[in-house]
């Protein structure tokens, strides 16, 4: 088996962010000035973090995110970014370059909750769900490859850490792993994946979570944190998740 940490970053800000604009995949803006202080900042938050791997969607914004807090990282700023499309934002169709509250409105006429509305010629859910499961499943080998000399065939070799209160530190659950993965992608993404780890994959949450929290939007740079363990006796990898923390914006709130 083989356990190891998965941190998700939202990207940072973009101007169609502050502006309250939709982007989606049609609109590839770079990071805002606000935008680069905010991967700045999560990179000086991750500085100690040490990270194995590097995945990041092919889009600006989150590219530009990943190389700011990799530059920061004092023990792996020379790791290489594995771009993979499967990561970009959730397509809104009809609705990017528009204003978010167009969009819900669009939802409200249609009945249905925002996170889950398609506009006309958008992503849904659904096919946002079969991205997330294609990322998973090549990240997963992508992770055994590169941690063969890692693997323990004893189930008792390798336990993530126990679940004991977080006390708020960068590293909070990934002390112990023996790799760890940053990955950056965006927020309705990020929402959709959150939502099928632990409704579809059986994530295991948090002692005290509620759901409007877990499944709630990222801020810019939010981060969201998972213990996976793979197995290899099948040909299933997965073995379990656990989600450390969701949305923790604890560098931005010390700025």
């Amino acid at each position: 088996m083989l356990s190891f940490g998965l941190t998700i970053v939202r990207h940072g800000e973009t101007q169609y962010n502050k502006d309250g604009l939709l982007q989606g995949q049609g609109i590839d803006s770079p990071l805002s000035e606000t935008g680069i202080q905010q991967s700045e900042a999560a990179g000086h938050y991750l500085q100690d973090v040490r990270f194995s791997d590097v995945f990041v969607s092919d889009m600006k914004r989150a590219k530009q995110t990943a190389k700011i807090i990799i530059r920061k990282n004092k023990t792996c700023n020379d790791l290489a970014l594995v771009v993979d499309p499967l990561l970009k934002e959730r397509s809104f169709g009809i609705a990017e370059g528009g204003r978010v509250q167009d969009m819900k409105k669009m939802a409200e006429e249609a009945g249905q909750p925002v996170p889950e509305y398609t506009p006309p010629h958008g992503e849904t859910v659904e096919q946002v769900k079969v991205r997330v499961s294609a990322f998973l499943k090549s990240m997963f080998q992508l992770m055994a490859d590169h941690h063969q000399d890692k693997i323990s065939w004893d189930d008792k070799a390798q336990r993530p850490e126990n679940d004991s209160p977080l006390v708020g530190c960068p590293d909070d659950g990934v002390r112990s792993v023996p790799a760890h993965a940053l990955v950056v992608s965006h927020g309705a993404y990020m929402r959709v994946a959150v939502r099928y780890f632990i409704e579809d994959l059986g994530c295991s949450v948090p002692l005290g979570s509620d759901a409007r929290q877990l499944f709630s939007a990222c801020s810019n740079t939010g981060m969201c944190r998972f213990i996976v363990t793979l197995k290899f006796d099948d040909a299933e990898l997965l073995s379990s998740m656990k989600c450390v923390f969701v949305n923790r914006t604890d560098h931005i709130k010390a700025e």
